[in-house]
């Protein structure tokens, strides 16, 4: 899978995937609950860079003590919204408002659909942000997710 990155406006942010072939129904279902898992992550502040206290530990995590207080001392980072994933032909695409969800969010993405890619669906493109001249987006959808932020 090849990854792209566009203009990146973390309020206002399209992605995009190109498919191989026109996605199946259930391939179309496996896909969206990688997206709304991960979105569902970010809506509780999961992608919060500033507390990775397990990672920050190294591989030796064995009695590790969690600072359950550090979280509390934190600004929240939160993704906001996600619209419908949408299909034409072989790409499909979804609109996200990321809010304040730290940039580990898109390697987390980018890591699950690198697998989803290697064993259920061929995904050939991934593009982060921008628009796509395959597949513009239209004046309203622009207009409809400005007043969502």
């Amino acid at each position: 899978m090849e990854v792209q990155f566009r203009e990146f406006n973390p309020f206002n942010v399209w992605i995009w995937l190109e498919f191989e072939t026109v996605p199946a129904p259930m391939e179309r279902q496996y896909l969206e609950e990688v997206f709304n898992s991960w979105f569902y992550l970010g809506k509780l502040g999961g992608f919060n860079a500033e507390n990775l206290q397990v990672q920050d530990m190294g591989v030796e995590i064995s009695y590790m003590e969690y600072n359950t207080k550090v979280s509390d001392e934190m600004m929240m980072a939160p993704m906001h919204n996600m619209a419908e994933f949408e299909y034409e032909g072989v790409w499909g695409r979804c609109w996200f408002d990321l809010g304040t969800s730290d940039l580990i969010a898109l390697d987390v993405l980018i890591n699950a659909l690198t697998q989803l890619g290697q064993e259920l669906i061929v995904i050939k493109k991934l593009i982060i942000g921008g628009e796509n001249e395959d597949w513009p987006i239209s004046n309203k959808q622009q207009a409809m997710f400005a007043e969502d932020n």
